[in-house]
């Protein structure tokens, strides 16, 4: 098993590039797992000329990156039409990051990298490129095969959001039972396999204040929350629920279970990122690699400066490498 992992170059013209060299950088401080870029050298060596930090790079293959991590930031080639220009993303580079990830994601299935890990990249600019998934999660999706579920992670909190990428007012209307159940298999299943929890325990949040009152302040509960609880209990696993979500995050309530399904993204999110805005990780479930991220976005505004903080992209790639041993573990 390899322990290399593979990371993205996400939007060229945002912080992925910034935040690869300085987790290289903090490799040996932030004990770091090897990984190498899916990028173009010669934009990260621009890069790294002009923040004046000094990070050797060495054109490399999957094969060859555990070796050269220690004296350089090994780089598989994936060349950019256009030289990238910090805060500007040009749609004319859109093929070359998609191209990444379907090429990290494709070593990862294979087991040439022991997991991927995805810079962020601007949607809106992979739109106007023709690019046709809302998102990282859905054309891993389909790259993979699988029916997945997202979840953020930081330390002391794990989130499921059952809706994602939707207008609030559209996730209401997608929210069924059928959603709920799905996401919680997934999440319990990966749990097992990927995190080493041997008995899953998911506590389910409810949709509306107070989670609906019984009844009094609106039906979601009782009509749909309730029913996907119970069809998660009658295949054994260990949800419980709906519980008001105004009071399912402080710490005492966080040791009650191990991850918390929740009904829309902000009430997932939020929380998390109130806890740890720098360090959380979104984490792909249910694909047949491990797939991790930052929890954040390309940054275009401070692109290019030197200031972005790696912290989430260091969580992500440590997460990835813990991820990969337990799943590795777990099917040996």
């Amino acid at each position: 098993m390899t322990a290399t992992l593979a990371l993205t170059m996400g939007e060229p013209a945002g912080i992925g590039g910034e935040i690869a060299l300085r987790a290289w950088l903090a490799r040996h401080q932030q004990q770091l797992p090897p990984f190498f870029l899916l990028d173009d050298i010669d934009r990260l060596g621009r890069l790294a000329a002009q923040l004046e930090w000094d990070v050797p790079l060495a054109a490399a293959t999957p094969e060859t990156a555990e070796r050269l991590f220690p004296m350089a930031l090994p780089v598989a080639p994936v060349r950019l039409p256009r030289p990238a220009v910090a805060g500007n993303p040009d749609p004319a580079n859109a093929a070359a990051v998609v191209e990444a990830i379907r090429r990290g994601a494709e070593l990862a299935r294979t087991g040439h990298a022991a997991a991927l890990v995805t810079n962020p990249i601007q949607k809106e600019t992979l739109y106007a490129a023709g690019f046709p998934h809302p998102g990282h999660t859905e054309y891993l999706a389909e790259l993979g095969g699988a029916e997945v579920a997202m979840m953020l992670v930081c330390p002391g909190l794990r989130v499921v959001p059952v809706t994602i990428h939707r207008a609030l007012r559209d996730a209401l209307d997608d929210l069924t039972s059928e959603r709920i159940v799905a996401a919680g298999r997934i999440a319990a299943a990966a749990l097992r396999r990927d995190f080493g929890v041997g008995t899953p325990r998911l506590a389910v949040a409810g949709l509306n204040p107070h989670a609906g009152e019984h009844g009094t302040i609106g039906r979601e509960e009782i009509d749909i929350i309730a029913p996907a609880i119970a069809a998660l209990r009658d295949e054994g696993i260990a949800a419980s629920g709906p519980f008001p979500a105004d009071t399912m995050f402080h710490a005492a309530a966080r040791r009650r279970y191990d991850a918390a399904l929740c009904m829309y993204h902000d009430q997932a999110l939020i929380p998390l990122k109130t806890i740890d805005f720098d360090g959380g990780v979104n984490v792909t479930l249910g694909l047949p690699f491990i797939r991790t991220s930052p929890d954040h976005g390309t940054a275009l505004d401070i692109a290019g400066s030197g200031e972005a903080n790696p912290a989430s992209l260091v969580a992500a790639l440590k997460l990835a490498a813990a991820m990969a041993r337990a799943r590795h573990h777990a099917t040996a």
